[in-house]
């Protein structure tokens, strides 16, 4: 491989199509020192500490406007030029946590993960490989309830009204036109992990074939 670019793989998904875990069955499949990850979701604008929980759940998440995506472009460009970068973590509005510092060292493959990805076109037209997660709504919503109720701290209510006046409109918007234009659609309406264990297993053992030539 040429040491001038890395191979840079996108993996887009809408809330609740599995992404977490998709992620963590591939990165099995190589090292540290063959992959780094870069995570939309660490850079959103923090505004957490200045709401009340009523204006949280009003707050729209969901928007492009709410990345700081002049920060996340300059470091997705500096991993393509094989400088490292160093970030705080983000707490997904939690004002008890404590962030941690993330050192993210270049490599040979990039993995650039989030929901606008492919809306944020500088990034879009870098990568060599667009992965889409597609789940139906009504899977990827029980798995936003599961998640917010039990490690976010929502209720229920405010999970649902997120989902219909944020979670969707913005799918619609910013994600689902660009589905056509990737590479591999992987439905994910699986509840049986091996079926995404599997489907990791196979783009990975393609990916290790053309980058680094294993059979």
């Amino acid at each position: 491989m040429s040491k001038n670019k890395p191979y840079i793989i996108g993996i887009a998904g809408g809330s609740g199509s599995g992404k977490t875990f998709f992620l963590k069955c591939f990165l099995e499949h190589f090292s540290a020192e063959e992959v780094c990850l870069v995570s939309q979701d660490d850079y959103y604008i923090p505004v957490a500490h200045n709401m009340t929980p009523e204006e949280n759940k009003l707050y729209n998440f969901d928007l492009p406007a709410t990345i700081d995506s002049e920060h996340f472009l300059a470091d997705v460009q500096s991993l393509i030029n094989y400088e490292p970068i160093i970030k705080q973590e983000y707490t997904f509005n939690n004002p008890n946590a404590v962030p941690k510092t993330l050192e993210i060292k270049p490599a040979p493959i990039l993995i650039v993960e989030g929901l606008f990805i492919l809306h944020f076109k500088q990034i879009a037209d870098s990568l060599n490989l667009k992965i889409f997660l597609d789940t139906d709504e009504d899977v990827a919503l029980q798995r936003r309830l599961k998640r917010d109720l039990n490690e976010r701290g929502y209720s229920n209510d405010d999970v649902l009204y997120k989902w219909h006046n944020h979670v969707v409109p913005a799918y619609q918007e910013y994600l689902l036109p660009y589905r056509e234009s990737c590479h591999k659609i992987v439905l994910n309406n699986t509840n049986n992990a091996q079926d995404i264990v599997r489907i990791t297993d196979e783009i990975s053992t393609e990916l290790r074939h053309k980058l680094f030539g294993e059979n």
